[in-house]
């Protein structure tokens, strides 16, 4: 049985999926991790809370082996992406990094009762799966030391990985996934258990946390086309993903259309293709604690 989540998604079925996608976002988390450590003070203490299969907890833990060491906390509620970030982490830190794991759910424990007071907690797309966002965020920012600095990676651009007429079935298919996939999140979250709307962006959410200096950049991740194996393995898990979760919500002709694609046997194999690409953006909000 999965790991229990709010969003009941089977993460650590998800795990290679994931690990993929670090992969092909390893340059842009390398150089978010170097901008958000740059001003902490000597020997920081840095959370990962969400940290997936550990694309920043490498980053983070790498940038602070560079600038001389200090502590590197893993929170995830998942036992086999905690294994695996803690791994990941280990391997960039090196000797003056320690790495430290913790089995929690932002959902519904006090953050800061598990943590020493942190300078740095980085929050990559896990508050949105949890019922109360804004609670989620309070806690986040309590967790922090006095001038702590939260960064909180929601939003952006939707990821998109092929062109807009693939041959089958109506030209836009990926467009009408993504909308597929849209409803089947807003139907998770009007199910979810204790789920709290949050009707504002999440600068308004991190000032509302008692955040100070809040304000949001963006990174590019960009591998463009022809493909590449990498690309190509993401896009096809991806879309097998995508498909299982948005299936109901498709008409039968971009059901036909995804099933043909995702064939190896089909001529219109996805994996045969060499015009994928992966283009997405992702925002990081940031502010610190006073």
């Amino acid at each position: 049985m999965p790991a229990h989540t709010h969003d009941d998604v089977d993460w650590a079925g998800r795990l290679s999926s994931l690990r993929r996608l670090d992969v092909l976002e390893r340059d842009r988390l390398d150089s978010v991790a170097a901008r958000l450590v740059a001003e902490l003070p000597a020997q920081p203490t840095v959370v990962d809370v969400g940290s997936g299969a550990g694309g920043m907890s490498a980053a983070l833990a790498g940038e602070l082996g560079r600038r001389g060491g200090g502590t590197v906390i893993l929170v995830d509620a998942v036992d086999e992406l905690l294994s695996a970030a803690e791994k990941a982490a280990r391997e960039t830190g090196g000797s003056t990094v320690a790495v430290e794991t913790i089995v929690a759910d932002l959902g519904t424990v006090e953050l800061s009762d598990l943590l020493p007071p942190s300078d740095l907690i980085w929050a990559s797309a896990v508050v949105h799966h949890l019922p109360d966002q804004q609670l989620a965020v309070r806690r986040l920012a309590r967790a922090l030391a006095p001038g702590g600095l939260l960064a909180v990676a929601e939003g952006g651009l939707d990821t998109r990985c092929l062109p807009w007429d693939v041959g089958v079935g109506e030209p836009g298919l990926e467009q009408r996934l993504a909308a597929a996939h849209e409803a089947w999140f807003r139907q998770l979250r009007a199910t979810m258990q204790g789920a709290v709307r949050m009707p504002y962006g999440w600068t308004e959410a991190l000032g509302k946390a008692g955040l100070t200096g809040v304000g949001s950049f963006s990174y590019l991740v960009d591998h463009p086309a022809p493909t590449t194996p990498a690309v190509r393995e993401f896009v096809l898990e991806r879309w097998t993903w995508l498909a299982e979760i948005a299936e109901e919500r498709l008409g039968n002709g971009d059901r036909d259309a995804v099933r043909r694609l995702l064939d190896p046997e089909s001529p219109e194999y996805l994996g045969a293709r060499d015009d994928l690409f992966l283009l997405n953006a992702r925002t990081v909000h940031h502010g610190r604690r006073s």
